[in-house]
């Protein structure tokens, strides 16, 4: 089987392909000066963009992981979230705090999606 590597950077590929499976790697704001909510949709942004290279769609989201590092943030990061989700196709999500590797970022997002 194939393996497809979209966008690769010096220690990272933003999305492996494999097996009709999208791996995302962890998604963060490209302007790290917004608030949690402008974070997450500059990050859902990135992530629709990588969807449609791999060849799929936010609808074929199978598992969403949050990483905040302020749970304080959880409402306005929910802003986004809600206003970009595939209501009908909502996928698996797990939220959790966590230290990110640059202090100024607020939001991290990873997740795999289906091909069609």
């Amino acid at each position: 089987m194939s393996i497809l590597r979209l966008q690769p950077e010096e220690r990272l590929t933003g999305a492996v392909v494999h097996n009709g499976i999208v791996y995302l790697a962890g998604q963060v704001a490209d302007d790290a000066s917004l608030d949690a909510e402008g974070q997450m949709r500059d990050i859902l942004r990135q992530i629709d963009a990588l969807l449609s290279e791999a060849g799929t769609d936010k609808s074929r989201l199978l598992s969403v992981q949050i990483f905040l590092t302020d749970m304080n943030d959880m409402a306005a990061m929910n802003r986004a979230w809600d206003e970009w989700l595939d209501r009908d196709n909502k996928p698996a999500r797990a939220t959790v705090e966590a230290r990110l590797a640059r202090p100024d970022w607020k939001v991290e997002v990873t997740g795999f999606a289906a091909l069609p």
